[in-house]
């Protein structure tokens, strides 16, 4: 029998990263999703393409061997795949983790194979199968609980693709940048080893590559989109065109180079390098990245954990600078009521209707005896006077 993988999620990170590197991998990928048209589309094909861009021209690959499954209508076969799979895979956001923890874990539950199964989250978030697996314990019979780790273990994974705006019309086949990194946590796998998948860099210690990672590509990249959509740009590469932008965002990124090389011993240089390929990369207008995409959904990129708060707050809690920080979060404060963003709309809400000390903490989740809360209550009360 082949090996198999159930990949939560057939959307575009689904299909042209997670999907395209278990493909490879020689797993045979059975999709998971509740979007009707995504699931028949996958159904009804027998292939479809993910287009690799780069600055050296483009590569095609066809992905074959997937099936698919609504699990809206078809829970039972969903769990029946998730007991006999050997690796199970998500990338649905954040948000949605807890929407698909319940037939995880009755899958997990249903297990009589030998080998526990690999649960991977591949997620734009710190620890997030951390957090599927809690929503996973929430769903389990107490009784199953202190033997779920001869059934499944859990790794958390850092990612790093950007997947542009799609061309219309384009189906199921995938446009994705070239360059990857997908870093995955080995320990939890102990002596029964983990998933043999090339594309992946097994790592003892994740903290550092997950950090690297958002706070760099995340925050540069986002900080490139709001400050972008302030000044009218359409594209990403045409926001780092600009001077202005490219100068405030290597800023940003400084900022965020102190506290990675001060807390994870990385080389000032090292970092230097890493940043200089991050813009670099995001700059590429083969990609041809909206500003929008980028920037939606500001309720969860201006969140405690995340590439802005995040850093921000542990850099004011070691004393060092984060001014050019709280520059791109009042720029993410004014990406208000942006056309098919609900975030957006819901975040030019809070800061009409909430008072500044109350939208600061229900943005931010920053405690108001934080000493990071003074600075971005300023950067509320700006925007929201500038509102008015």
């Amino acid at each position: 029998m082949g090996k198999k993988a159930i990949q939560f999620g057939g959307g575009n990170i689904g299909r042209g990263f997670v999907a395209e590197f278990l493909h490879e991998a020689g797993y045979e990928v059975v999709f998971v999703d509740v979007v009707d048209n995504v699931v028949e589309a996958l159904q009804n094909t027998k292939s479809y393409e993910v287009t690799e861009v780069s600055e050296e021209g483009e590569k095609t690959k066809t992905i074959t061997h997937f099936r698919a499954i609504n699990s809206k209508t078809n829970m039972d076969d969903v769990v029946h795949e998730i007991a006999t799979a050997d690796v199970v895979t998500c990338a649905v956001g954040p948000n949605i983790l807890r929407f698909i923890a319940p037939a995880i874990a009755k899958g997990i539950d249903a297990r009589t194979e030998s080998k526990p199964v690999a649960v991977i989250a591949c997620e734009n978030a710190i620890g997030a199968t951390d957090t599927l697996h809690g929503f996973i314990k929430q769903n389990t019979n107490p009784d199953r609980i202190s033997s779920m780790s001869e059934r499944a273990q859990f790794a958390n994974s850092a990612i790093d693709r950007i997947v542009p705006q799609q061309p219309a019309n384009n189906g199921l086949n995938v446009r994705i940048e070239k360059f990857y990194e997908w870093v995955v946590e080995k320990t939890p796998f102990g002596d029964v080893g983990h998933p043999d998948i090339p594309a992946i860099h097994w790592v003892d210690n994740l903290e550092p590559y997950i950090e690297r990672k958002l706070f760099t590509v995340n925050t540069g990249h986002a900080t490139t989109a709001y400050f972008g959509h302030v000044r009218g740009k359409q594209m990403i590469a045409d926001a780092l065109a600009d001077q202005e932008i490219r100068v405030l965002v290597h800023k940003v990124l400084d900022e965020t180079a102190s506290l990675i090389v001060d807390k994870h011993g990385i080389s000032e240089e090292e970092q230097k390098e890493y940043v200089h390929k991050i813009i670099s990369r995001i700059s590429n207008p083969y990609l041809e990245d909206n500003v929008d995409r980028v920037g939606r959904a500001p309720l969860r990129k201006l969140s405690r954990k995340e590439r802005f708060i995040g850093p921000a707050s542990q850099l004011a809690e070691r004393g060092q600078k984060y001014d050019a920080l709280m520059e791109a979060v009042e720029m993410a404060l004014r990406f208000q009521n942006v056309p098919g963003d609900n975030e957006s709309e819901d975040l030019a809400e809070i800061l009409k209707e909430q008072s500044a000390e109350d939208a600061t903490t229900h943005l931010t989740g920053l405690e108001k005896e934080h000493v990071l809360y003074p600075a971005v209550l300023e950067r509320v009360r700006k925007v929201q006077q500038g509102s008015k």
